[in-house]
């Protein structure tokens, strides 16, 4: 979900923006950083970057003539964790407000709030909470992958909420309202983003295992036997 351009109030606009600021500058020195470790490392961070940008510039009309669209943010706090995600979220927005008219630029930091902070870091959570307890890697990047999509809906839906709400029920009325408004969607995304995640992480144990086990992502035993 991106929002429009123009559709929050300035003061609100100008506060996401604030809030997103630390986490992309932290997560830009963390880019600079993987980039100089090797060749491998700049192009598993290109290739995520690209990820994202393809998987969240498809659009699925949902209610009320809106839409709804998976995120692609999970993959990426899985091979470099969420801080890489908020700067690469930034380029992958910017792009596409300029590019596809998704999203806008005075909304740029609430759009980067909740597809690039929220979305990576309560999927990467889900994910480290799966591989402690010695799931299968496929059902961590599963459920990483669309809880990231679903957490970006709900904050979100949120901030919609803020600078919308209900004259009657208020705040939590209107989060309602906006949840209700895309969960027909955006639920069958989450769980077919996950999908794609299994298929994706799939293909690279198969062709990049020695830098999936280089980033952590894959023990020593599942990268010997991928």
């Amino acid at each position: 979900m991106h929002i429009a351009e123009g559709f929050l109030p300035p003061v609100q606009a100008g506060i996401w923006f604030a809030v997103s600021a630390p986490f992309v500058i932290h997560g830009a020195r963390q880019v600079v950083r993987l980039s100089r470790e090797s060749t491998e490392t700049k192009l598993l961070l290109a290739a995520a970057g690209a990820f994202t940008f393809v998987l969240s510039a498809i659009k699925l009309p949902s209610v009320t003539g809106s839409s709804s669209h998976p995120t692609g943010a999970g993959a990426g706090a899985i091979l470099f964790k969420p801080p890489v995600m908020a700067f690469l979220c930034t380029l992958v927005l910017l792009f596409q407000a300029l590019l596809l008219a998704h999203g806008g630029l005075t909304t740029l930091g609430a759009n980067v709030f909740s597809m690039g902070v929220a979305g990576p870091w309560a999927g990467y959570g889900c994910y480290v909470l799966l591989r402690k307890v010695k799931a299968p890697w496929w059902a961590a990047v599963a459920v990483c992958m669309a809880i990231a999509d679903l957490a970006t809906y709900c904050v979100t839906a949120l901030q919609l909420a803020i600078a919308y709400p209900d004259p009657q029920t208020g705040l939590m009325g209107a989060a309602g309202k906006f949840l209700s408004v895309f969960a027909f969607t955006q639920i069958p995304l989450a769980i077919g983003e996950g999908i794609i995640g299994v298929l994706l992480f799939g293909f690279l144990r198969r062709v990049a295992a020695a830098d999936l086990f280089r980033l952590g992502v894959l023990s020593a035993k599942e990268a010997t036997h991928a």
